[in-house]
């Protein structure tokens, strides 16, 4: 019998074979390195000074605030936290 390289029934043949594709470089699954990148996150945030807010708003609203910040070319936050201080200000 002939080893074929398209033989997908005979597996065992092909165990000591590399195959081709980027070789992994993380020891970690991937649920642990998104575990480690999401701490990472909150670290460097909490650096920066910065606080988690999260609310729910439908979708409509949140449609309209998608549109204006790429309109105005900012992040959906960085357009929620100047709206929040133009109204903080005008309070005043």
């Amino acid at each position: 019998m002939a080893k074929e390289t398209a033989d997908t029934t005979t597996i065992d043949l092909f165990v000591d074979e590399k195959r081709p594709g980027r070789p992994r470089t993380n020891p970690y699954s991937r649920e642990v390195q998104v575990k480690i990148n999401k701490r990472n996150q909150v670290k460097r945030d909490k650096n920066k000074g910065l606080k988690r807010v999260e609310f729910k708003i439908h979708q409509e609203l949140f449609d309209q605030l998608d549109e204006l910040a790429k309109e105005t070319g900012v992040s959906r936050s960085e357009l929620i936290e100047s709206l929040l201080t133009e109204a903080m200000a005008s309070k005043k």
